[in-house]
């Protein structure tokens, strides 16, 4: 790999596109794949964090497969608009930018994904839009106040080093989420760095609400709290969806992932091996076959679960898993 004249990581069948939104930001987002049903790849909210740097090793493995795949890079993260007009204010202003983002491409309806923030930002617009989204699939995040405020607790030593703004910092940073450390190479560091450095301002003022909405501390907005709680809205939802949740995860560890999972009732769980926090990097061969088959035909095949660590925790979902 290389960094390209945008200072993006060069990836084969992956290319950068721009758009301008309705409320005037310039967007950034990656593309792979001409034809067939889109599916749109949200990123996470560390340092750094874009649409490259989430979705590399799945993006061009979906469009490859058939798929128009769109990973955006959110306000305040990758070559996103760096005016402060545009910056976030918190990830109510995430779900504002997806809902541009989608009705600037025209995409009716669409597949929708989404790994640790991304997460959030999934099930934040699926509660909000869920006639746009024909199936989702989360990766190890948070799912707000539908899980009880006692379930999910802060783990009591994390081991995430804090990012001191050099590119070391951000090779402990990268190490510590990453399970499979041949996926951070130099031009991954280098991208990111240099994204977090044109964000450090954007991404201060944004952070703040990621941990609230992480950690359900009330909001002193109102209207903004009734725009992202999610209990009796995700729960209640029957639009297909998978949950994966790496077992070596050390931010938000898999202890989570089963609080969530008895609360989700029609979401299908996963519990992927030697996979961390952005397992679709750890784990390209379980993720990328299991994400096809779902989005393509709906319904994950036996031997794909199976690799992937089905759940054993409640029944299997048998409309969306093949049954023995």
């Amino acid at each position: 790999m290389a960094l390209t004249e945008e200072g993006i990581i060069e990836v084969p069948g992956m290319h950068s596109r721009w758009v301008r939104l309705a409320g005037g930001a310039r967007a950034h987002y990656m593309t792979s794949g001409t034809t067939g049903p889109a599916v749109v790849l949200l990123h996470g909210g560390l340092p750094g964090s874009s649409g490259t740097a989430g979705w590399r090793f799945m993006a061009s493995f979906l469009g490859e497969n058939g798929f128009r795949v769109y990973c955006p890079d959110m306000p305040g993260f990758g070559l996103s608009d760096t005016r402060e007009e545009h910056w976030p204010t918190g990830l109510e202003s995430h779900v504002d930018f997806v809902h541009e983002f989608v009705q600037a491409l025209c995409l009716d309806r669409f597949h929708l994904a989404g790994n640790s923030m991304g997460c959030m930002n999934t099930v934040n617009y699926l509660v909000a839009h869920p006639e746009k989204v024909v199936s989702f699939a989360l990766i190890a995040g948070d799912v707000g106040d539908v899980v009880p405020d006692d379930a999910v607790k802060p783990p009591a030593k994390v081991a995430i080093p804090k990012y001191d703004g050099t590119e070391e910092g951000m090779r402990a940073l990268m190490g510590a989420i990453i399970h499979r450390e041949a996926a951070i190479s130099d031009d991954l560091l280098k991208m990111r760095h240099a994204a977090a450095e044109r964000h450090r301002e954007a991404h201060a003022r944004l952070w703040p609400s990621v941990l609230q909405y992480g950690r359900r501390i009330p909001w002193q907005d109102q209207n903004i709290a009734a725009r992202l709680t999610t209990r009796g809205r995700l729960d209640r939802l029957t639009i297909p969806g998978v949950y994966l949740y790496g077992t070596e995860d050390v931010l938000t560890p898999v202890e989570w992932g089963y609080e969530q999972e008895k609360v989700l009732p029609n979401i299908q769980f996963f519990y992927p091996e030697e996979c961390g926090h952005q397992g679709q990097t750890d784990r390209p061969d379980l993720f990328n076959p299991l994400f096809l088959e779902f989005l393509r035909d709906g319904r994950i095949t036996r031997a794909t679960a199976d690799a992937a660590g089905i759940s054993k925790n409640r029944p299997e979902i048998a409309s969306l898993v093949e049954q023995s």
